[in-house]
């Protein structure tokens, strides 16, 4: 993968976690979090994309839609994760 790639994608997951934590809100260790989840969930998508060998997915050497709907998927998923349980009363 060539560094623009990488960058590009890096910025997508960054921008992803962002604009999740400004739609979501929450403390400044809940927007690290979401930064974090918003990466990693976007090259998880990525790295599944080449593992199935997607091609009608890529943007350049991206798999953009793939990796869109994982850092999606990731987000979601840490903010339920980290609710608070409900009481019974």
């Amino acid at each position: 993968m060539i560094l623009p790639a990488l960058l590009f994608g890096s910025l997508l997951g960054l921008l992803y976690g962002a604009l999740f934590h400004l739609w979501k809100g929450g403390s400044p260790l809940r927007l690290l979090g979401d930064l974090v989840l918003g990466w990693a969930g976007f090259w998880g998508g990525h790295l599944l994309g080449v593992f199935l060998a997607w091609r009608w997915d890529r943007v350049g050497m991206l798999h953009f839609w793939m990796g869109s709907a994982a850092a999606a998927a990731f987000l979601l998923a840490g903010h339920f994760l980290s609710q608070p349980p409900q009481s019974s009363d």
